[in-house]
């Protein structure tokens, strides 16, 4: 069954058909208002987009459980999945109280290396700086009930380094959280979306239970659990065309 739907989510409407097909998962990055320089600006979603993103969602009846992949009737109906790729600072400044209000979880994919620093890989690009997540905001995180996973310790494309780095970004970024966090992490995500076969096999050596990419759709018991699909999630654009070329190009999932 096919849908036609936006490349991207700005409101529940179009998407209520494809969502009762599986268990979606929204991808965010950025939550505040778009710096005027920033490069990549659907990275932004703007708190009051965000809020409302998430009214429809609860009054729909969606419901957030703990994250993972569904499976043999393990997941409610009408369940969905909140993600939030590299735990940018404005994300849990922005997010944390929403998510509150509602009764909904959330999970942060932390670059490990980068922990109370800043989004070097994207100032590599010539793109804003922005701090990411410390420590006590982590804490802070987890003991509102939310999640964290590892998204390696560096952010790189995974497939363009040797294997003995992929290995060490892998394996080394769910140890390094673990130790700091007193917590198991269980879920991975991979930077851009970029990964292989070799890549997934590496991932699932570490010992993660699942890994996200940024294929779009959502998942079913089929989906493979190293491979969930996500949508992104964005403010309403008058150029999808050349959003996604530059989601090609610069992609920071």
């Amino acid at each position: 069954m096919s849908f036609a739907v936006p490349a991207q989510y700005t409101s529940l409407r179009p998407f209520r058909g494809l969502f009762e097909t599986g268990v979606p998962c929204l991808m965010y990055h950025k939550l505040g208002p778009r710096p005027r320089h920033a490069r990549i600006k659907g990275l932004y979603v703007t708190p009051r987009l965000f809020a409302r993103q998430l009214n429809e969602l609860r009054a729909t009846g969606f419901n957030t459980p703990p994250y993972g992949r569904p499976g043999n009737g393990a997941v409610p109906p009408k369940s969905i999945a909140l993600t939030f790729d590299d735990g940018f600072t404005n994300a849990f400044t922005h997010a944390l109280p929403v998510l509150a209000e509602h009764g909904f979880r959330a999970i942060q994919f932390l670059v490990a290396d980068l922990v109370g620093q800043f989004n070097e890989w994207e100032v590599a690009q010539d793109e804003v700086r922005e701090p990411l997540m410390d420590p006590p905001q982590v804490r802070e995180w987890l003991a509102a009930g939310h999640e964290i996973g590892a998204h390696t310790l560096t952010h790189p494309y995974l497939t363009r380094i040797s294997f003995r780095d992929a290995r060490e970004e892998i394996f080394a970024s769910k140890r390094k959280l673990e130790d700091q966090f007193g917590v198991p992490i269980r879920h991975f995500c991979y930077p851009y979306g970029d990964w292989n076969e070799s890549i997934r096999e590496l991932v699932r050596e570490a010992g993660y239970e699942t890994a996200c990419t940024t294929e779009f759709g959502v998942n079913t018991v089929d989906t493979p659990p190293l491979g969930l699909k996500r949508i992104m999630a964005r403010h309403q654009s008058l150029s999808i065309k050349g959003i996604k070329a530059s989601l090609r190009k610069f992609s920071q999932g």
